[in-house]
């Protein structure tokens, strides 16, 4: 006889919590790329109801999200309904089930909620574990995996082609064994969002956001904005913090020394503000996977807050140029193949770094 089936909220209580969520009217909400849950039961099925934002009925840059069984992904989805049920596991037997759920799609387009989670299984859902460390992501495009599904360098951005789980932050921190948090969005910079005019583009700016559960267009529930709500960082404690800005500020500052200079100065206003919110963590400054000509902005920047502040937790690191010969994603964004790359070349950085 099978057991009767048990509903469970997203909560920390029943599900391990992955990134920057916000628990809402009872859903838990998602907004980061990478945000999610993951829990283990040992059971015969289990089904999650997802709550789309208004976007979902609009056809356009929908949230997309990833489902995983025991690491392998089950469903893959754009949520364009206003509450959608998927069967993720079902068997004949009981086993042993680890589900991911995650938002693979960026923040700055579309939301997306988790209802409940219903499961046949007699003691019910628990959170996994916690891995050995933790880590905060801040970056732009790079980081949410802009195109990587879509390996045509002139084609453009879609939230169907973008997939967290395939660039360097999150294989770096799989290979790390750590939890991740990631703060990631399209377009951003320091001082501008990507410019095609040699205008600052000031609605994009990282640092206006990092202190928030997100930034979107789609609302928790439709009816709170995630750059409504404060960011509790006590919720998530990095033991690294690794930064990955000034891609987007460059198509500003181009080859103008003022401008540069500009964006070191901005850079460590960020930098305060980060160490403001997170007091132990080390911070890893990088730049260069499409384009490095910001990177010595990057190092000043970093020497300059070590000075004003004789916080001396903070480094710089320049990754390696992304390679034609390894290909290019939309907008000649990284590739998969330069994703994996750059994963190699930051993990072997960390683990110097930290000692892990």
């Amino acid at each position: 006889m099978s057991p009767r089936t048990q509903t469970f909220k997203a909560t920390n209580k029943h599900v391990k919590i992955l990134g920057r969520t916000h628990y809402y009217n009872d859903v838990l909400w998602l907004a980061l790329s990478g945000g999610g849950i993951e829990f283990s039961f040992y059971g015969t099925k289990a089904e999650i109801t997802i709550k789309g934002d208004a976007i979902a009925t609009t056809g356009n840059n929908l949230a997309r999200i990833g489902i995983s069984v025991n690491g392998k992904r089950v469903i893959d989805d754009q949520v364009d309904q206003p509450l959608q049920s998927y069967t993720v596991f079902e068997s004949g037997t009981a086993q042993n089930v680890t589900v991911r759920l995650i938002k693979l799609s960026e923040a700055a387009m579309s939301t997306v909620g988790i209802q409940d989670i219903a499961v046949h299984a007699a003691d019910g859902i628990k959170p996994t574990p916690d891995k050995i460390h933790t880590i905060e992501f801040i970056g732009d495009s790079i980081t949410c995996g802009y195109g990587v599904d879509d390996e045509h360098e002139l084609h453009s951005f879609s939230t169907a082609t973008e997939d967290v789980t395939k660039t360097y932050a999150y294989l770096t921190a799989e290979q790390l064994e750590a939890d991740y948090s990631m703060v990631s969005y399209s377009g951003y910079g320091i001082i501008t969002g990507y410019t095609e005019n040699g205008h600052k583009l000031t609605t994009h700016l990282l640092p206006d956001y990092y202190e928030k559960v997100g930034k979107s267009e789609g609302k928790f529930d439709n009816r709170l904005l995630p750059q409504d709500v404060r960011w509790d960082f006590r919720k998530f404690v990095p033991e690294l913090i690794v930064i990955n800005l000034g891609t987007n500020d460059d198509s500003y500052t181009k080859e103008d020394t003022a401008k540069q200079t500009e964006y070191a100065e901005e850079y460590v206003e960020f930098l305060k503000m980060v160490r403001r919110n997170n007091s132990h963590a080390p911070i890893l400054c990088t730049l260069g996977i499409m384009g490095d000509r910001l990177y010595p902005y990057v190092e000043q920047a970093v020497k300059q807050f070590i000075r004003e502040t004789g916080d001396s937790k903070i480094t710089a690191m320049k990754f390696d140029v992304q390679l034609e010969a390894d290909g290019y994603a939309a907008d000649f964004h990284p590739s998969r193949a330069t994703h994996s790359k750059a994963a190699k070349q930051l993990t072997s950085h960390i683990k110097e770094l930290m000692k892990w």
